[in-house]
């Protein structure tokens, strides 16, 4: 896997322990690029810790059934993300983008006097390798997709769709996707490509059954 100029091959690439930052809602995936507009002082922070290291941050969640706060449980499964660009905005913030390496699984919260979280991860290492985009149902992807689309009158790039290979199109979808962070969860621990592809169809065909009957909801 390849994040701006540096290619991460195998475990050894990945730190033991990275900076975390709980974020509801947000999904990076490997090779998704995400946006991020940074400005509470500890994240801002971390940023600066970042930059003076490996520039990686684990983007993870926090767990769905608790109030959300510093100190709030995290979801098990997160994404190693390189920050790729960084530009102080000259009001106290920093925009970064974060381009994702490889999911981590958390083995344990470590005791730190910095002013964020920090995790000793244990990265899955299948993410490293080239993903088999042979058995993703393009079709049936594209078919739902549109529909959601048709039904949100919303518009598509459909020559860009068309240049994207699956696995892109997998990801990209399926980062800025509508959805709520158990659906987006669900995403993020499909155990490949081709499973990610299926949950994000069903995911949506149950979006358009709930629309049809009026009624909005989520997975949770």
């Amino acid at each position: 896997m390849k994040a701006g100029n540096v290619r991460y091959r195998t475990l050894e690439d990945i730190p033991e322990s990275v900076p975390i930052f709980p974020l509801s809602g947000a999904l990076l995936l490997p090779g998704g690029q995400l946006p991020l507009n940074i400005f509470e002082p500890r994240y801002l922070a971390m940023i600066d810790a970042a930059l003076s290291g490996k520039r990686i941050i684990g983007m993870i969640q926090p767990r769905f059934d608790q109030e959300e706060g510093e100190e709030a449980e995290l979801c098990e499964v997160g994404c190693l993300g390189r920050i790729t660009s960084f530009a102080e905005t000259g009001d106290g913030r920093v925009l970064i983008t974060l381009q994702g390496i490889c999911r981590f699984r958390i083995v344990k919260e470590l005791g730190t006097r910095a002013p964020f979280r920090q995790c000793k991860i244990a990265p899955l290492r299948a993410d490293l390798d080239e993903a088999d985009e042979s058995e993703v149902d393009r079709a049936a992807l594209l078919r739902v997709f549109r529909a959601y689309l048709d039904a949100n009158s919303l518009e598509a790039d459909w020559d860009g769709i068309a240049r994207a290979g699956n696995e892109t199109l997998v990801n990209a979808l399926a980062m800025m996707s509508p959805f709520g962070a158990a659906e987006k969860q669900a995403l993020l621990e499909a155990a490949d490509l081709k499973t990610r592809a299926e949950t994000l169809i069903a995911i949506t065909e149950i979006a358009l059954a709930k629309d049809e009957d009026g009624f909005e909801g989520s997975l949770q």
